[in-house]
C-alpha cells in the first residue's frame, strides 16, 4: 500500500474502473457476519439472493460491504473481492475475454440494484465488475469499518498492468524504488488501486489475489480482536507511510489488512 486512501464520495466512486464495492464469499454465514459485526461494528441485512445467501454489511445504516455464502463444491476461494464500476458490464466482460482473462460469473442482474460479473485476470486473481442501477456501491468512506484501499497481490506488474490497463482505462505511475516492483492505478490522476509484484514470494498454493484494506480506529486493538474472535495476524502492524498496517484473516481464513489512519 503506497498511496493515500481515496478520500472522494459515492459520487466520484462511480466513474469506470473506480473500486465500488467489497465481497466475501463464505462458508459460514452466520459465523462471518459475528466475526466482522464485532471487529467493525457492522450491522446486516438482506441483499440480492441471485448466487444464494447474500447480506450486505452498514455502518451506521449505510452501505459498505457485502457477504454471500460459497457453495460447498465452488471453485471460488474464501476471500475479499473488490468490484470496479462499469457502464456496461457485458462489455466490459468482453473486454476481459479479449485481453486475456477469464469470466466465471455472469454476467447477470442482481434484482434492482444493478448488473455485475465475477471474473479474473490472465494470472488468476479474481475481481468484480459492477454496474449500478438503483444501488451504486458503497456509501460511506474515511472512517473505521469502511475499506480504504485495494491492491493486487502478484508475481510481477507489468503484464498484468496491461491487462487492467486495457480494461478499466487506468494510468499508471511505477514507484521510483529500486527492487520494488508497484504500481499505482490512477484514474483522472487520482490513485484508485495498486498492483504489487512480489515474484517468488507469492504463496504457490495461492497464485495471485486481490487484497483489501480496512481503516481501523486502534490497530492494536483490532489485532486483540481478531485474535479473540477466531481469526489470526497474519503479519504483526509495522509503520508505513499511510499509518499502521497490519494482514489478518478470519475465522475461514479470509486474509485482508487493516490500516490505522496517522491522522
Amino acid at each position: 500500500m503506497t498511496e493515500a486512501r481515496d478520500p472522494a464520495g459515492p459520487h466520484a466512486r462511480r466513474v469506470p474502473g473506480t473500486p465500488c464495492w467489497v465481497s466475501l464469499m463464505a462458508h459460514g454465514l452466520d459465523a462471518t457476519e459475528e466475526f466482522y459485526g464485532e471487529l467493525f461494528g457492522w450491522e446486516f441485512r438482506p441483499g440480492p439472493q441471485q448466487l444464494g445467501p447474500y447480506v450486505r454489511a452498514l455502518l451506521d445504516g449505510r452501505e459498505v460491504a457485502g457477504m454471500g455464502h460459497l457453495p460447498p463444491d465452488s471453485r471460488l476461494p474464501v476471500a475479499w473481492t473488490p468490484y470496479f464500476a462499469s457502464v456496461d458490464v457485458d462489455r466490459t466482460a468482453d473486454t476481459v475475454r479479449l485481453c486475456g482473462g477469464t469470466v466465471a460469473v455472469g454476467p447477470l442482474d442482481a434484482a434492482e440494484a444493478g448488473r455485475m460479473a465475477i471474473a479474473a485476470d490472465p494470472s488468476g486473481a479474481v475481481f468484480g465488475i459492477w454496474q449500478g442501477s438503483a444501488y451504486f456501491g458503497t456509501a460511506i468512506s474515511g472512517v473505521p469499518g469502511t475499506p480504504v484501499w485495494n491492491e493486487l497481490v502478484t508475481y510481477d506488474t507489468e503484464g498484468v498492468g496491461k491487462f487492467y490497463k486495457s480494461v478499466f482505462g487506468y494510468e499508471e505511475e511505477p514507484v521510483a524504488s529500486a527492487g520494488f516492483d508497484y504500481l499505482t492505478l490512477r484514474l483522472d490522476g487520482r490513485p484508485v488501486a495498486g498492483l504489487h509484484g512480489v515474484g517468488q514470494a507469492l504463496p504457490r498454493d495461492r497464485g495471485p489475489y486481490w487484497q483489501t484494506y480496512f481503516e481501523v480506529a486502534d490497530i492494536g486493538a483490532a489485532l486483540r480482536q481478531v485474535s479473540g474472535l477466531g481469526g489470526r495476524v497474519l503479519r504483526p502492524a509495522h509503520d508505513s507511510p499511510h499509518g499502521r498496517v497490519a494482514t489478518v484473516a478470519d475465522p475461514e481464513g479470509a486474509e485482508f489488512s487493516v490500516v490505522q489512519d496517522p491522522r
